[in-house]
């Protein structure tokens, strides 16, 4: 295949706006797309700019608002996978590692640098010698270089680096490097990248059915908008399924089920404030049931996770049990014995599914995070599995084989995968370094508005890189007393206007992250973002009972641990 020929260029772009609904709408009815990618996580978006920037023409519909399932409800790390070392799985720890090094560079500002510190302790699942030859390996997987290689440390030495770490049994520990990311605003930057190559993506846009020629092969989706409720088809010559927990719903209404499925397990994470849980230092640490968890500290609050348990209830409405959070409870309290945490001290939670390959015999936890491709005789091609790291080289072999089901003097139209080469925002930052200067820079413009906490300055840069020159440039067209509320209002614009943001639920919890993060921010701004909102989406009295039942309904979710799930 031609390496040059059929590359796309960032001339056709559509324009990212919910405003621009009805267009897109048009679009997609009317176009006969060289792809269709049935669903808006990670996977899906990382697949519509994959085939955009290759030149095909590409629609990608997602039945909720992009990134609403598993690409919201990560531990949100860009990792290589530590414990799929001790699985052997060496292939999928060196892509995950070449991996993390590639998207930092495509967004340093959202795909952070964050040191780990691995204590060791007497008995538990890494002593010494085989801490220190596994972090060896990982960081040659990974070709990690200079100060990110891995170091030993002392006990002392780790309790240096964590004071809030328990000192019973502690031996040692091992320093490496990994990456902090937010999953959701990953997968807006994928799909806004995918829409400057021309891609037309909707939200709120559900497939419902097939509809198959005479020989069987998909000739069209039927498709409902759920904003008009109205329903209408979409052509294409190749469709993905991309849709995660639910590929195999896909397959079962495609008739293509085969004995390869999906294997559901559910991850929960808790929040707490920093004042609570001050640590310092983002660690991996051992829980005495062998499992191995994480604490990061993020901004105002420091989250832990995750459980890992099989799920067979409601896909649509997941949620933490009072059992979810007394194990994790717990954990932290094993390895951070000072804090006494009880579940009064949690602010939030998230609770998602991963849709793992099934495998006869194993655990949750032993469960392979490789992906998958399955390919029907209709046509239609489902990519499972995977983890939120390999979304790009996911998104490359499913494209591989989409253009291997054309002819030959089809698919040569098309160019290679160059999706390591194209920077995630318009105008990228190059390096960390760049990174922190960037933020000290919209530090001291935040300061000259009167907003003296310098997390704003942190939380824009991490959340929009250079971006938000758009939003700061807007505070001042906005007339309220507090500034604050004049910069979540020109957050809210900047969302609605570049980011398909179309409800409320968008914003405080896709593009924010609000919900997860500064849940009070929620309740203190949550009637001025809606009093802007319906001026700029005109909604009705129905549309915003609709909402805010909807709102309360996260909100009550993030903080509330039932008895058992949802069926």
């Amino acid at each position: 295949m031609n390496k040059d020929k059929g590359v796309a260029k960032e001339e056709n772009s559509i324009r990212f706006s919910v405003l621009d609904r009805d267009m897109q709408l048009r679009n997609a009815k009317n176009e006969t797309y060289d792809l269709v990618v049935i669903g808006g996580g990670v996977t899906g978006a990382g697949t519509a700019l994959d085939a955009a920037s290759r030149g095909l023409k590409v629609c990608l519909v997602e039945k909720n608002d992009f990134a609403s399932g598993t690409s919201n409800k990560s531990t949100k790390l860009i990792h290589g996978g530590l414990r799929y070392l001790k699985q052997m799985e060496i292939g999928l720890v060196k892509e995950s590692g070449s991996e993390r090094a590639i998207v930092h560079k495509l967004a340093p500002h959202l795909v952070m640098p964050e040191k780990m510190l691995l204590p060791i302790i007497e008995g538990g699942t890494y002593g010494k010698i085989m801490a220190s030859i596994g972090l060896k390996i990982y960081d040659f997987l990974a070709n990690v270089e200079g100060d990110d290689k891995r170091k030993m440390l002392s006990a002392q030495e780790t309790l240096n680096k964590e004071p809030l770490l328990s000192k019973e049994g502690l031996t040692g520990g091992g320093y490496y490097a990994e990456y902090r990311t937010d999953d959701a605003r990953l997968t807006i930057e994928l799909l806004k990248k995918a829409a400057s190559f021309g891609a037309n993506s909707i939200n709120y846009c559900e497939m419902t059915s097939f509809n198959y020629d005479e020989e069987g092969k998909i000739r069209s989706l039927k498709c409902t908008d759920h904003n008009t409720k109205k329903s209408f088809s979409i052509r294409s010559r190749n469709y993905v399924s991309a849709a995660g927990p639910w590929v195999d719903l896909l397959r079962e209404k495609d008739h293509s089920m085969s004995s390869k499925h999906l294997h559901l397990t559910k991850g929960v994470h808790l929040v707490f404030s920093r004042e609570r849980f001050p640590l310092t230092q983002s660690i991996y640490f051992d829980v005495p049931d062998g499992r191995m968890i994480f604490a990061i500290p993020r901004g105002r609050a420091t989250y832990v996770g995750t459980t890992d348990t099989n799920y067979n209830a409601n896909l649509n409405r997941v949620v933490a049990t009072k059992e979810d959070a007394g194990y994790l409870l717990k954990a932290v309290n094993h390895m951070f014995p000072g804090l006494k945490l009880t579940r009064d001290d949690i602010e939030s939670n998230w609770a998602g599914i991963r849709p793992l390959i099934h495998e006869d015999g194993k655990d949750p936890s032993e469960l392979s995070r490789k992906d998958e491709i399955f390919v029907s005789k209709t046509g239609l091609i489902s990519i499972a599995g995977g983890k939120l790291t390999g979304y790009r080289k996911m998104a490359q072999r499913v494209i591989d084989t989409v253009l291997k089901t054309m002819s030959d003097k089809t698919s040569s139209k098309f160019s290679e995968s160059h999706t390591q080469k194209i920077p995630l925002t318009s105008t990228p930052l190059k390096d960390t370094e760049e990174v922190h200067a960037y933020q000290h820079k919209i530090t001291q413009q935040l300061k000259a508005l009167k907003i003296e906490d310098s997390y704003y300055g942190w939380y824009l840069t991490s959340t929009y890189g250079k971006q938000a020159d758009i939003i700061i440039g807007k505070v001042n067209y906005f007339l309220n007393d507090e500034v604050a509320e004049r910069l979540i209002r020109a957050e809210l614009w900047y969302c609605v206007h570049y980011e398909m943001t179309n409800s409320l639920a968008d914003f405080f919890v896709r593009r924010t992250g609000r919900l997860y993060f500064d849940i009070n921010s929620v309740h203190k701004y949550r009637l001025l973002i809606q009093e802007d909102i319906v001026e700029y989406l005109n909604w009705d009295e129905i549309r915003i009972e609709t909402e805010n039942r909807y709102l309360d309904l996260l909100l009550q979710d993030a903080t509330t641990y039932y008895e058992k799930e949802f069926v």
